[in-house]
């Protein structure tokens, strides 16, 4: 088990424990998440060692991993993933200014998000550490996808972009993927990291329900100002913050499950409805965060 006797973020050693969570999607076993009273970062404490993690994934409802349909709350998040995967491919036009480029996508799951952007013209490279997602998406779609020991293997400065969607929140070591992320993108090029908001009005609300705490697979906890935090340690400059405006749905469905309430979706959706509608005035407090991260044109 990997514990902490200080802020990972901050170093600072006033951390605490804010609450218990349980694993409702595989293990049933219950995880402390720590808070950091100096900085206010929030992370799962002893949390099993990177070559023990593998069975906390091993599940054909794992959708990242797997591709289900199998069940209800899987179709509803397939159909926000296809709307989202368009909002995506915009996302990238915008933020690098190109209709084509190069793209490397760390966590490519089973390979839809890089199969669009392969077909809008982009030359895409993926890392996956799931081997049966690999071979999903190379069978399937025809994509370049290596497992994330080839990363160093990467030619520096040779992405426009790199994209990272709900995926650094998992990683053991966050800081070495930035450095990677830093050595890969050209001088200027963007990175765009999506993460859940801890400070989200349905973290609020669902507290050690909330889905998107779903440890021990996530390590890390991140908001806006913690994020921020976490950037200019890794020299990156963060230009702006967009949201996934449909994933509240989806989280608040999951969250009302874990809670074991009759009808859960119909109150996910009920309680999500007023959370996607304040997160268009107030982003910060959005479910589910993108972060536009630029290389500066001097590294």
């Amino acid at each position: 088990m990997a514990h902490h006797n200080e802020c990972p973020l901050c170093f600072s050693d006033k951390i605490y424990l804010h609450f218990r969570c349980t694993d409702h999607f595989i293990s049933k076993e219950d995880f402390e998440i720590y808070k950091c009273q100096a900085c206010g970062f929030e992370f799962t404490q002893d949390y099993p060692e990177e070559n023990s993690m593998g069975r906390y994934y091993e599940s054909d409802s794992y959708i990242s991993h797997s591709d289900t349909s199998k069940g209800f709350s899987n179709k509803v998040y397939r159909f926000a993933r296809n709307v989202m995967l368009l909002k995506k491919k915009c996302t990238i036009r915008n933020v690098t200014g190109l209709d084509k480029g190069s793209l490397l996508d760390i966590g490519s799951g089973t390979g839809h998000f890089a199969h669009i952007m392969q077909n809008a013209g982009w030359q895409v490279k993926g890392i996956e550490i799931n081997e049966k997602a690999r071979d999903f998406s190379v069978a399937r779609f025809g994509l370049e996808i290596t497992g994330p020991d080839q990363i160093s293997a990467l030619d520096a400065n040779s992405f426009d972009c790199i994209t990272l969607w709900h995926v650094l929140e998992h990683f053991h070591n966050p800081i070495k993927y930035a450095a990677d992320i830093m050595r890969l993108l050209k001088p200027g090029g963007s990175s765009l990291i999506a993460l859940p908001n801890c400070n989200s009005y349905d973290a609020k609300y669902y507290r050690q329900f909330w889905a998107a705490y779903d440890v021990p697979r996530h390590l890390w906890h991140f908001n806006p100002v913690t994020f921020r935090i976490f950037s200019e340690k890794t020299g990156f400059i963060l230009e702006n913050i967009s949201n996934l405006p449909l994933d509240v749905f989806y989280i608040s469905i999951l969250s009302e499950r874990y809670l074991g309430s009759k009808m859960a979706f119909l109150k996910g959706i009920v309680r999500a409805l007023p959370y996607a509608i304040l997160s268009a005035f107030k982003i910060r407090n959005s479910s589910s965060i993108i972060y536009l991260l630029r290389k500066p044109f001097d590294q």
